[in-house]
């Protein structure tokens, strides 16, 4: 954060594909998982201001003020030309807001949400930023869903998101410490925990596995997976309706799409296997399962 305001990679005024109904989406930049696959690896490092790409933007669309990489989304053209120049992949398409000018970005879509997810990166990467704007959503009715990978704390909940938060739709990316570990250089001890905080507070609203078969063992993934979900999967709710639903257990395809050059040659799952993965979930008790 750089006074209060977070570096917002995007905001997508409807989306259909990030939560429950039409919702914006909000990209945060930065995260501390380094997956493999990760298709939008821009995301992840913070700029640190060098302005290397500022000379090679061929509209003149980046420039330095104040010490900080600013982009003009009027002449930016998305070439993506500043994001291969950078020697650290982070982009520089990036805008400093508070949580009140993320506010008024969201309220040009009212009456035609039904709520906000807040993405990244990794989103709890700023978790005062997430609290002040949760606080704002609730007392105008809007659901509030985060969309984590599971590295914060939500035992602790040291920003006190819990309280103004709907829901998390959460990323296991391998049920094995040592393949997690390869998979985004992190451990997973604290996402497992997670998983089972958020399912007994009826917050946890989604998890999702991206499947990349030569990276870890997606058959023991989805299975243990399935099985932590299983105590919890009545709990999951939408406040802003008032439905409860099954949580939904979301297993997505790996596509070479957006990913580094040197991970672009892993093989994607056939779509055979990715009904076996399916049934594995179903055998376990979870009836929501969704093939993406």
């Amino acid at each position: 954060m750089i006074g209060g305001r977070v570096p917002v990679n995007k905001i997508i005024p409807f989306s259909a594909v990030d939560g429950p109904g039409n919702r914006t989406a909000i990209f945060l930049q930065g995260c501390n998982f380094d997956c493999r696959y990760c298709h939008n690896p821009e995301t992840r490092a913070l700029c640190i201001q060098c302005g290397k790409c500022i000379e090679t933007c061929p509209v003149k669309a980046l420039s330095m003020q104040d010490g900080t990489v600013r982009f003009d989304p009027v002449k930016c053209v998305a070439c993506d030309t500043c994001i291969k120049t950078c020697e650290h992949n982070a982009s520089p398409r990036i805008r400093y807001m508070n949580a009140e000018e993320v506010l008024q970005e969201i309220h040009k879509n009212v009456p035609f949400i039904r709520g906000v997810t807040v993405s990244g990166g990794e989103c709890t990467f700023y978790p005062e930023f997430l609290r002040q704007l949760g606080r704002h959503l609730k007392e105008e009715g809007l659901g509030f869903l985060l969309d984590s990978n599971g590295s914060y704390d939500f035992s602790e909940d040291p920003a006190g998101l819990l309280p103004v938060i709907d829901g998390v739709m959460l990323d296991i990316k391998s049920w094995s410490p040592e393949d997690h570990r390869r998979v985004t250089g992190c451990d997973n001890a604290l996402v497992r925990r997670n998983l089972n905080l958020l399912g007994e507070s009826g917050k946890l609203f989604e998890v999702r596995t991206v499947v990349v078969p030569e990276l870890f063992n997606a058959e023991e993934t989805v299975r243990e997976t399935a099985r932590a979900i299983r105590p919890y999967r009545k709990r999951a709710q939408e406040n802003t309706s008032g439905e409860v639903r099954d949580i939904r257990y979301k297993i997505i395809k790996y596509r070479p799409m957006g990913v580094r050059g040197q991970y672009r040659d892993m093989v994607p799952p056939t779509d055979s296997f990715l009904q076996h993965l399916k049934e594995i979930a179903q055998e376990e008790g979870i009836s929501d399962v969704v093939l993406i």
